[in-house]
């Protein structure tokens, strides 16, 4: 059974630098979860129920191209869903070029025109409240939406950073015009790698305020720290070197957004391409309802059943300290899969302790018992993930 940390001076402190950078913020302003991985576990159709944590909702628009019957995206922060809300007014209202302005480039320079007559009537209370204040965040074009929020916020960072070694910059650009992954690595190798890596970088790297402007709770940086000798500098380095030298960079849009701070027609999200966004536009996004409330607190309100869950990576933290919610939420899922149900997430441990540890119900049932876990699929595709920062990728099934 999960038993609750005892929590250090130095965790606690950490624990209120992330709640406080969190609580008030847009944490992510894209997704960082690879959705043509998850396309290959899940093999959505029009009998599925989703549910899928918002995120910044790339994801959500991804897995409605597939057809499935509803989508039921979930969000405890309510900027999260804000920022689907937007875009889904965007897709009913706008034209593919004026959307893929906001949305692919992150700028537009008439964007409080489209905003005020276009896409505000369409957005809840709330996410009027949030839009209103934060236009500018599409109207600079040096400093547009992807450099906003507090993922964008390290990204912009990274860019002034840039400024300052225009080597190191050159040879980041040239990295991503490669095509081929010979050329790439030579690139990489000769004039990334000797400069990168630096000493106040892995310092930066190392700090809680940052990880925590990347969405990152102390938890599950402690975790990396665990399973990593050189600690989260030398898992991100790991990370980094394994996307740049063997995954070809000219198809990461993941990577491509977060260096140049926005994306191309030729690498972006599938919701951003011409024909997608007609298809949403066309009544592909109508499967998709919001949820601002926890994972829990919706599985308790809604009966219906669900057959696919996207559940992300919040289980980390959940499982360090407040291991009975974790339980109380695995009870609810399992309570509302349907019976041939698939479960996605992912963690910062390949192999986090608390799945061998959780007891289930008031049987107590052990998680393993209950769920079929798929360690030789996940070991497959794993190498494929254009992302790369999660150790863990995890897919259960509902045993029978």
């Amino acid at each position: 059974m999960a038993q609750t940390l005892k929590q250090t001076f130095s965790d606690r402190f950490d624990q209120k630098v992330f709640d406080a950078v969190c609580s008030r913020s847009l944490v992510y302003n894209t997704c960082w979860e690879d959705p043509a991985v998850d396309r290959l576990v899940l093999d959505i159709g029009p009998s599925d129920r989703m549910l899928v944590i918002t995120s910044a909702g790339c994801n959500v628009l991804d897995y409605a191209l597939l057809g499935p019957s509803r989508i039921h995206a979930v969000d405890a922060n309510p900027r999260q869903n804000a920022l689907l809300e937007l875009k889904l007014a965007g897709i009913r209202r706008l034209e593919f070029d004026d959307f893929f302005a906001l949305f692919g480039l992150g700028h537009h320079p008439g964007f409080e025109r489209l905003y005020r007559t276009s896409l505000r009537a369409d957005l809840s209370a709330f996410a009027r409240e949030f839009w209103d204040k934060r236009i500018r965040w599409f109207e600079n074009p040096r400093q547009g939406f992807y450099f906003h929020g507090l993922s964008g916020t390290v990204a912009r960072t990274f860019h002034g950073y840039l400024r300052f070694r225009p080597r190191l910059a050159a040879g980041i650009a040239d990295l991503f015009a490669a095509r081929s992954l010979e050329d790439q690595r030579h690139v990489y190798d000769t004039r990334v790698e000797p400069l990168i890596w630096t000493k106040a970088v892995n310092w930066t790297l190392s700090r809680q305020v940052t990880m925590s402007m990347l969405g990152v709770p102390h938890p599950q940086r402690k975790e990396v720290q665990r399973q990593h000798t050189y600690g989260v500098a030398g898992f991100i380095r790991e990370s980094v070197e394994y996307v740049f030298r063997q995954l070809p960079l000219w198809t990461n849009y993941f990577w491509m957004l977060y260096v140049q701070g926005h994306y191309a027609e030729h690498c972006c999200p599938e919701y951003l391409k011409a024909d997608n966004f007609e298809r949403l536009k066309q009544g592909g996004a109508d499967c998709i309802s919001l949820h601002t409330e926890t994972v829990s607190e919706f599985l308790l309100s809604h009966d219906a059943q669900i057959s696919k869950y996207v559940l992300l990576d919040h289980m980390d933290w959940m499982s360090s300290y407040h291991p009975a919610a974790l339980r109380e939420e695995w009870d609810l899922i399992l309570r509302r899969a349907r019976a041939d149900a698939r479960i996605i997430f992912r963690s910062a441990h390949a192999s986090p302790a608390y799945l061998d540890t959780l007891e289930i119900g008031p049987e107590r049932a052990r998680l393993r018992d209950l769920v079929r876990f798929q360690p030789e699929l996940t070991a497959r595709l794993q190498p494929l993930d254009r992302v790369h920062t999660y150790s863990g990728f995890h897919v259960a099934d509902v045993a029978a």
